[in-house]
């Protein structure tokens, strides 16, 4: 049964060029006939050419119209919405906040466990700060 439409298929190419044709005779005698084609598959007629509209690529040929649109919307959907997604989801860090922020938390951690200040008060050195003296203060405000 599987086989049933490709043999349909089939008888149906071998028998179109037969009833493609149609016999017209004019004459009485048998075996002088004139053969004409009936069946066109390619004309267009004047209305199916007025009907079409263009997708806003080819304003002259349907054929060209559609191919523009069907390359420019293959590579705008696939191209660089599902391309350009996966580059951006696996794109390295290059502000690296998630690694700072992981060496923060494990910063922090060591601290804690050998009971060190979490901010040490001399981070910098005190003997390397260079404060200006009163006289060159003079009487300048400073707000703390």
């Amino acid at each position: 049964m599987s086989n049933l439409p490709q043999i349909n298929r089939l008888i149906v190419q071998r028998l179109r060029p037969l009833f493609q044709r149609r016999f017209v005779s004019t004459s009485k005698k048998n075996n002088e006939t004139v053969t004409a084609d009936v069946c066109k598959t390619n004309v267009k007629t004047k209305s199916q050419e007025q009907n079409w509209m263009s997708y806003g690529f080819e304003y002259k040929s349907k054929e060209d119209d559609r191919r523009a649109m069907h390359s420019i919307m293959f590579a705008s959907i696939s191209l660089c919405l599902v391309v350009g997604g996966y580059i951006w989801a696996y794109a390295p860090n290059y502000s690296l906040r998630d690694w700072s922020v992981r060496e923060a938390y494990l910063e922090i951690r060591r601290r804690e466990a050998s009971g060190a200040p979490l901010v040490d008060p001399n981070l910098i050195p005190p003997e390397k700060i260079v404060l200006p003296t009163d006289e060159e203060l003079d009487d300048t405000e400073i707000i703390i």
